[in-house]
Parts: structure tokens; C-alpha cells; sequence
């Protein structure tokens, strides 16, 4: 029992830390040393030391790791865009090997279709507003997703536009251009409070879906290429762990902060649909004119 607690406590030292302190002269001994491959993969970005590292340190203390990383430990890990380019990368190729057959998977469900104007209409809002309101969302969804829903293009603007989009979709740059943004200006707004630069909540927002790949990839792994869908609740606990570590706030305070981050991610994401209603509206209009 006494091992196991002392165990735990070292643990937690190099949580902290990201080293222990007794183990440095050792390490030290070991690097001067050298070694037949030494060197050998240090210009591959998923085999050098520096990737193993922010492998590790993702997965066992994230938000100390975030913490170290913000405040200029740049030298001992992967940059934040380079690790979300490496590690996506991967489980991609790895979905991709495995080919994930999920029900549904060909065509993407606009989740505007089963809002109706008795959803959302009353007494206060006029009916043809709120009919044509839930239309300019569809019609958003659909212009951002005319590789799935090929029925939908009539010209060749929108055909060069939907495989614009498939090619996009296939390489995974629906997440570094969409989740990263959303999520970099989400956290951003939601914890202003905290006064970080908008370069650390880059970082920050990098290294979460970092941290959600991996869990996508255990995922896919273990369904043998069934399934890439992860349960919010594993995003939501990811999320409070990089809080209180990074933050030092507590565990309830973590809970409300994830919340709100998750609130403002769905209202840029709503923005951005009715941007893209507006402009798929104003092109139907001078396509008309």
C-alpha cells in the first residue's frame, strides 16, 4: 500500500513537472551515451522524440502540458499546428485502412430538415418569417454540403464548389479549417476572463483535438474500423481535464466553463450556416438576375 502511494505521488510530481526531478541526471547519462540510430528519425514528425513526447504528455497530463508549452517550453514538443497535422493524419490513414462502414455514413443528414415552423413559431413571431428563416438554414447547410447532396447542383459553379468540398472532406481539412476556428474563437470569448493571447488559445484549441483524434483513433481500433463517432461525454470530460490543469480551477468550475465553451461553439457554427445562406441567397439571386 505504502508503494502504491508512492507511486501515485511520483505520478503526480510528473504530471506536474513533466519530468522527475530525481530521474534528470540519468536521462542526461543516457543521452550521452549515443545510440546506432541516433538521428536516424528525427526528420519524421511521428517518430522523433519530440512526437512521442507530446504523445505522452497529451495523454497522461494534457493541460500542464498546454500550460508548459504557452509559456515558452517550445523546444522539449511539437508545435501545436504540426501536431494536429501529424497525429489527424494518422488516424486517418489508420480509418482509411480500416474503412469504416457506419449506417448512414454516405450522406450527410441536414439537421434543418426536421425543424418545422411549430417548432420554433408563436404568438410574438410572424409564421412566414420563421418558414423562410428555417429555409435560409437549410439552404446554408445544403451550400456547405453539396458533395453529399449531389441532387442539389444545377450549375457549374456548384459542381466545381461540391468537389471542392469532397476533396477537402477526404484530406481532413473539415477539421483543421472548421473545428480549429470554431473552437480557437469559442474558447477565446468563453474565457476572456483569463486574459490569454489569442495565440495561447490556438494552442490550446490545436492540442484538444489533438487529444480527440487520439480518442478516435483508440476508437476505431477497437470496433475494427466500425464506427469513428465518440461519445460527447469523453469531449466533455477531455475538455475539463485540459481546464483544471491548465487553469488550476476546480472540477464544478470546469464543468460550467465546458458548458459554455460548447454553447459558443454552436453559436459561430449557426453564424457561419446563415453566412453561407446569405451567400448561397445572394448567388441565387444574380444567377436570377
Amino acid at each position: 500500500m505504502h508503494s502504491l502511494r508512492a507511486r501515485m505521488r511520483a505520478f503526480h510530481i510528473w504530471q506536474e513537472l513533466g519530468y522527475y526531478p530525481w530521474a534528470r541526471s540519468k536521462s542526461a547519462r543516457k543521452k550521452a551515451e549515443g545510440r546506432f540510430y541516433k538521428g536516424a528519425f528525427d526528420s519524421i514528425p511521428f517518430l522523433n522524440d519530440d512526437a512521442k513526447r507530446t504523445f505522452v504528455h497529451l495523454l497522461f497530463r494534457p493541460g500542464y502540458m498546454i500550460r508548459d508549452y504557452i509559456r515558452g517550453a517550445h523546444e522539449h514538443y511539437l508545435s501545436p499546428l504540426t501536431s494536429l497535422l501529424v497525429f489527424f493524419s494518422f488516424f486517418a490513414l489508420v480509418a482509411a485502412l480500416l474503412k469504416p462502414l457506419e449506417e448512414g455514413k454516405d450522406k450527410a443528414r441536414n439537421p434543418f430538415d426536421r425543424v418545422t415552423v411549430e417548432d420554433v413559431s408563436g404568438e410574438v413571431l410572424d409564421r412566414n418569417l420563421v418558414q423562410e428563416s428555417i429555409h435560409l438554414m437549410r439552404t446554408g447547410y445544403q451550400y456547405l454540403h453539396l458533395d453529399t447532396h449531389p441532387e442539389l447542383v444545377t450549375t457549374r459553379q456548384e459542381a466545381a464548389l461540391a468537389t471542392l468540398e469532397g476533396t477537402l472532406r477526404s484530406q481532413g481539412f473539415t477539421l483543421f479549417l472548421g473545428k480549429f476556428f470554431l473552437l480557437w474563437f469559442a474558447l477565446a470569448i468563453a474565457l476572456r476572463k483569463y486574459r490569454l493571447r489569442m495565440s495561447a488559445w490556438a494552442a490550446v484549441a490545436a492540442y484538444y483535438l489533438c487529444q480527440t483524434s487520439f480518442f478516435m483513433l483508440f476508437y476505431v481500433i477497437f470496433t475494427w474500423g466500425q464506427s469513428t463517432s465518440v461519445d460527447l461525454v469523453i469531449f466533455l470530460a477531455i475538455m475539463m481535464l485540459d481546464l483544471h490543469q491548465l487553469l488550476g480551477i476546480r472540477w464544478k468550475k470546469c464543468f460550467g466553463r465546458s458548458i459554455a465553451i460548447g454553447f459558443h461553439y454552436l453559436m459561430l457554427e449557426v453564424l457561419v450556416v446563415l453566412l453561407a445562406s446569405l451567400v448561397a441567397v445572394g448567388v441565387a439571386y444574380l444567377r436570377v438576375a
